[in-house]
């Protein structure tokens, strides 16, 4: 797979990564997980050349980033780890749906603590990329991003990264460390950061790492109905997926569909060449447990899109249903 760099000065990766989320936990929370698929795909990704994985402490809860560093066993000098800090959970199944209840905490002392215990559960001495997952309202965001900046000072972490931030809190953020990627979501049916956070990233060489690049399957052709959402998926609570807004939003699928066919590539693999045709280092994080998902997704790194292509893909209108 082609290889790009997380942002002007960050560590090389494939141009399309892989999101560790949906291994523990958010999606289809009825079918039983299987470790040894989702480690075997980990493994597959690292053979793909899909080399940045991307987690989270939270996620799971915890349990997330101790599958990756189980799976990365042997393999660590292959990979390119991402984790975040910056929300903790305060109740396993107090969330909707049984899932975890989170909230942010940005606290210096939160963070210093949450690096070790990561670095623990991922069975390594550094990550590559360290981000914030949620900046928390009550910290000011300088605050948070010093104690990052201290993992990155004992060689904990390589480089920090944001998530889902505003331009402004970008400029506070560097004004105490260089910020290397901004993680947010980013596809065909959401597209806020191509406002003002995309082009403040390629003005400052600030990576963009897209996560849902898929619109959480549903570009890729997945899903038709609100019926055919699995039981305890989290799916069923957004907005865009209720059954009238879904049937709205059915012609969005369609338009990439036509694309896709008329050049020979699937619906998801066009979404993901959208994405890496923003610019040199935006790099797609989608989510899979499956096989063959993740080679679907891979293949989306040797897809050229035509000017004709992307406007055609461009011209796609916004969808019905706000994302959350």
């Amino acid at each position: 797979m082609r290889n790009t760099t997380l942002g002007t000065h960050g560590p090389r990766a494939g141009v399309i990564g892989l999101g560790a989320m949906g291994m523990s936990f958010a999606y289809d929370m009825a079918t039983p997980r299987d470790e040894a698929t989702s480690v075997s795909v980990i493994h597959q990704a690292l053979d793909l050349g899909v080399t940045l994985i991307d987690t989270a402490d939270v996620y799971g809860p915890y349990t997330n980033e101790e599958l990756v560093g189980r799976a990365l066993a042997g393999r660590r000098d292959h990979a390119v780890i991402a984790t975040k800090v910056g929300m903790e959970a305060i109740d396993p199944t107090g969330g909707p749906g049984g899932s975890p209840l989170v909230r942010p905490n940005g606290r210096p002392e939160h963070v210093r603590a949450s690096i070790d215990a990561s670095l623990r559960r991922l069975g390594t001495d550094h990550v590559d990329l360290y981000q914030l997952h949620r900046v928390d309202p009550e910290v000011p965001i300088e605050e948070t991003w010093g104690a990052m900046a201290e993992a990155v000072a004992v060689g904990k972490a390589r480089c920090l990264g944001l998530s889902e931030v505003s331009v402004e809190q970008i400029r506070r953020a560097r004004t105490v460390h260089p910020v290397t990627t901004v993680q947010s979501e980013f596809s065909l049916w959401t597209r806020d950061v191509q406002a003002e956070v995309l082009p403040y990233c390629k003005q400052h060489g600030i990576g963009l790492l897209p996560y849902s690049p898929l619109g959480r399957g549903f570009l890729a052709g997945r899903f038709s109905s609100f019926g055919e959402l699995p039981e305890k998926d989290q799916r069923r609570r957004l907005p865009r997926f209720q059954q009238d807004n879904l049937r709205a939003n059915l012609d969005i699928a369609t338009k990439v569909r036509e694309v896709a066919d008329r050049i020979g590539a699937t619906p998801a693999q066009v979404a993901l060449a959208w994405l890496v045709a923003q610019g040199p280092h935006v790099v797609p994080i989608p989510g899979t447990k499956t096989p063959k998902y993740l080679a679907d997704n891979a293949g989306a790194a040797n897809v050229q899109l035509s000017p004709a292509d992307l406007a055609d893909l461009d011209a796609i209108p916004a969808p019905v249903g706000a994302r959350y």
